[in-house]
C-alpha cells in the first residue's frame, strides 16, 4: 500500500512541475478596448500601467514605474505606502522613458495616449493593452478589466465583495448616527471651489454606496454634468444646504481660512461645526478599491466621532 501511495505522490509532483513550466511559458491573446489583439506574457514582471496603480496593487501586482505630473511633483500620494520606492513616469508616457524601463507589459488607461500612430511605437517596446477609461469610468468595471489581463478575475471579485461588506458595516452605523442629515464635499483649489459630482469619484461613495442624503445644490449642479469635480460659484456655495461638510484642501488648516468667508456662514454644517478637513493628496480626489476603502473609513470616522 505504501508503494502505491508513493507512486501517486511522484505522479502528482511530475504533473505539478509540468503544469508550472507550461504556465511560465504560456502566453495568451486578449483583445483590448481598441480592438488590438495583444499577446499577454504569462506572469509579467515589468509592468507599467500609469494611473491604474490602484487596480494593480489591489490585485497584488507591483508596477516598475508610477504615474506622475509636473516633473514628478505630483503623484498619487494615497498609494505611497506601497509605491514609495517606485520611480515615476510622466503622465503622457513618453516613448524614450518607457523604453528605458524595459517593460514586458504596458497597460494604458486612455485611447488618447495612443492616437496618431503611437500604438505601433508602444507595441514595439512591449505588448500594449489599452483600457479605455471612458468605457470603464466605474472603478468596479475598471478593476475587473485589469484583472482580465492577468487572469485574476477571482481576486477582483473577492476585493469587490470585501468592499461591499465594508460599506454595509459602515452604512448602518452612519445612518444610526446622523439619520437623513445631508453631506457635501467641497474641494478648495487656489481661490476656486469645486463640488463633487454626485455620480463620480467620492460622490459615488457618499451618495450611492453609503446612501447618504444629497443636498439640493449638489443634485442640481450634478445634473447632466460629466466631470468628476464641478466648479461652484460663491452664490451657489452660499445656498449649500449641507448638514455635514467635507473640505478637501492643499494643507490642513487652509479650510479654516476659507470658512471665514461670509458665503460659508449660511451653510448648516459650518454653523454647527460639522466640518471635516482632508488634504488633496488623500484618496478623496481618486477612485478605486484602495481609494474608496479609505474614503469609506474617513467618512465613517468623521461622522461617528462627531456624534460621540
Amino acid at each position: 500500500v505504501m508503494g502505491c501511495s508513493q507512486g501517486e505522490n511522484i505522479k502528482t509532483d511530475e504533473a505539478i512541475q509540468s503544469a508550472d513550466s507550461t504556465a511560465e511559458n504560456e502566453v495568451y491573446v486578449l483583445v483590448d478596448d481598441l480592438g488590438n489583439e495583444v499577446t499577454i506574457p504569462s506572469a509579467p514582471q515589468r509592468i507599467i500601467a500609469p494611473y491604474l496603480e490602484d487596480e494593480l496593487l489591489t490585485l497584488d501586482m507591483m508596477p516598475i514605474a508610477q504615474w506622475s505630473v509636473h516633473d514628478s511633483a505630483s503623484i498619487q500620494e494615497y498609494l505611497q505606502d506601497q509605491l514609495k520606492d517606485i520611480p515615476t513616469i510622466p503622465h503622457d508616457v513618453p516613448f524614450e522613458v518607457v523604453s528605458g524601463f524595459n517593460p514586458d507589459l504596458l497597460i494604458l488607461s486612455s485611447a488618447g495616449l495612443v492616437e496618431g500612430g503611437k500604438y505601433e511605437t508602444y507595441s514595439k517596446i512591449a505588448p500594449t493593452f489599452v483600457i479605455e477609461s471612458e468605457k470603464h469610468n466605474d472603478w468596479r468595471q475598471r478593476l475587473i478589466r485589469v484583472s482580465e489581463v492577468f487572469g485574476k478575475e477571482e481576486a477582483a471579485e473577492k476585493k469587490l465583495a470585501e468592499y461591499d461588506q465594508l460599506v454595509e458595516d459602515n452604512k448602518s452605523k452612519i445612518k444610526e448616527a446622523i439619520g437623513d442629515e445631508s453631506v457635501a464635499v467641497v474641494w478648495v483649489f487656489n481661490d476656486d471651489f469645486y463640488i463633487v459630482n454626485q455620480q463620480k469619484s467620492s460622490g459615488t461613495v457618499l451618495y450611492h454606496d453609503l446612501d447618504l442624503t444629497i443636498p439640493d445644490v449638489v443634485m442640481e449642479i450634478s445634473e447632466n454634468a460629466n466631470d468628476d469635480w464641478l466648479s461652484i460659484s460663491l452664490e451657489r456655495l452660499a445656498e449649500l444646504d449641507a448638514d455635514h461638510l467635507f473640505l478637501i484642501v492643499n494643507q490642513i488648516g487652509e479650510g479654516e481660512k476659507a470658512l471665514k468667508d461670509h458665503v460659508f456662514q449660511n451653510i448648516p454644517a459650518v454653523k454647527h461645526g460639522h466640518v471635516y478637513e482632508y488634504t488633496s493628496d488623500s484618496s478623496w480626489l481618486y477612485s478605486g478599491y484602495i481609494a474608496n476603502t479609505q474614503i469609506v473609513q474617513d467618512v465613517s470616522e468623521s461622522l461617528l466621532k462627531d456624534k460621540k
